[in-house]
Order: C-alpha cells, then sequence, then structure tokens
C-alpha cells in the first residue's frame, strides 16, 4: 500500500466513524423536548468538549508555540484560548440583546459547527502533508480517537437548537467530509509547497478553538440547563465528568 491510498484510506475510515457517531442524536431529535436521558447525553457532550479542550487542542497548541522561535516566551496559546472563551461569551450577550433565546442558541450552534468544520479540515490537512508512513499512522490514531466524539457532541448541540433538521444534517455532512478533504487536499498540495506556517496556524486555531469549548462546555451549558430544570444537576454532573475523563483517557494513547 503506497503512502497516499493509506491516507485516503484513512480518510474514508475517519468519515465512517463521524457518520455512525450522529445516528443517535439525530434519532433522538424525536423524543420529547426535556427527555432526562437527552438531556444526560447533552452533559456528556459538554464533557467531551471540556476534555477536548483541556487535554488535546490547549496542550496541542502549547507545544506547538513553545518549538516557533518568535512566539516561545509569551503564553500565545493561552491568548488565543482566552480570545475564543471571550468572543463566544460577547456573542451571546449580543445575541440576548438583539435576538430572542431561539436565534441566541441557534447563533452559537452555527459558530460551534463552523469552528469544528474548519478545525476538521485542517486535522485532515495535517494528515494529508505527513511525509511518512509512522507519523501518518499517529495522525490518523488521534484523529479517530475523538472523531466520533466531536461528532456525537456536535450533533446534540444543533439539536438543542431550533434549527430544521435538513439543515442540521447538511452541517453534519460538511463536518464529516471536512477531514477526508483535508487528507486529499494536503497530499496533493504537499508535492507542490511548503507550508512554511502550518504548525502556526494550526496552533492558533486549536487554541481558539479550545477556548470555544471550554465556553460550550461551562457557561453555555450552565445557562442553558438552569433554564431546563435544577433537580437532575448532580446526574448531568455526573454525565460531564464521564465525558471529561473519557477524553482524559484518550489523551493517554494520542
Amino acid at each position: 500500500m503506497t503512502l497516499l491510498s493509506y491516507k485516503l484510506t484513512a480518510g474514508i475510515l475517519i468519515f465512517l466513524t463521524t457518520v455512525l457517531a450522529i445516528i443517535y442524536p439525530i434519532k433522538s431529535r424525536a423524543l420529547p423536548k426535556h427527555n432526562r436521558p437527552l438531556e444526560l447525553t447533552d452533559a456528556f457532550a459538554s464533557g467531551i468538549f471540556l476534555g477536548t479542550a483541556l487535554f488535546h487542542m490547549l496542550p496541542d497548541a502549547i507545544k506547538d508555540f513553545a518549538v516557533t522561535p518568535t512566539m516561545s516566551s509569551y503564553p500565545m496559546a493561552e491568548l488565543f484560548c482566552a480570545i475564543g472563551f471571550l468572543l463566544l461569551l460577547f456573542m451571546e450577550r449580543l445575541s440576548h440583546y438583539f435576538a430572542s433565546e431561539k436565534n441566541h442558541d441557534n447563533t452559537l450552534s452555527y459558530m460551534l459547527a463552523i469552528i469544528l468544520i474548519v478545525h476538521s479540515l485542517i486535522e485532515g490537512t495535517v494528515l494529508g502533508v505527513n511525509p511518512t508512513f509512522a507519523t501518518a499512522f499517529v495522525i490518523f490514531i488521534a484523529i479517530i480517537a475523538h472523531k466520533g466524539s466531536e461528532s456525537f457532541a456536535l450533533a446534540v448541540v444543533l439539536n438543542r437548537s431550533q434549527l430544521p433538521l435538513s439543515r442540521i444534517i447538511n452541517l453534519i455532512i460538511l463536518f464529516s467530509l471536512m477531514t477526508p478533504l483535508g487528507v486529499v487536499g494536503g497530499a496533493v498540495l504537499t508535492t507542490s509547497f511548503k507550508f512554511k506556517y502550518t504548525e502556526l496556524f494550526t496552533a492558533s486555531f486549536n487554541a481558539f478553538a479550545a477556548g470555544t469549548f471550554l465556553y460550550m462546555s461551562t457557561l453555555h451549558h450552565i445557562n442553558h440547563h438552569q433554564r431546563q430544570h435544577e433537580k437532575e444537576g448532580l446526574l448531568e454532573f455526573g454525565a460531564l465528568v464521564i465525558g471529561l475523563i473519557i477524553m482524559g483517557t484518550l489523551s493517554l494513547w494520542t
């Protein structure tokens, strides 16, 4: 098997993992609005986002910035993380000012979908441009280890919004395709171009995305669930912790 065919196979496997992970959240959209399993699933998804930010994206960004000569003396990863967190907080406050609660949830759902779509394209490109079997395999394991979790969590967040089901499915399909497209694009372009600032851009985006994930899994999660009910808070907290533990455990191998 050539390196190119291996990368294409990896892209297909990542796509299938992403699609399989969204089946339950999409089917659960037909359940009552405040169905207990759906609320616990939502809390579990928040734990996944929190773990993804703390155990994967932010540490990767810190490590990449540390080897960038011009950025090694300043906590750039933490800066971009704070910017991402504050941006979503600002958007939520702004949406409360100018929009209804329905539009507010829709706006944040769109924002999160866009961030994950771009992130998926970037990680696919990183796999596509990699020049060796060994490192390409490590990157593939790292991607597929959290891809299903991210896809599941995104579907849950989109279900929380008031977006039409057809639009939710379109966004998830686009998200599912981004990593394979990144793999193909990276594999093709790497033969012709040298990406001088790839690591710097990836580190900046990972740190920014970590900030947005921190917001969605903390302040936004708390605000949303306080509006729904409060008696099941401990159960939802437990579901969140389970999601966090799973992502923390995955970090041992990725």
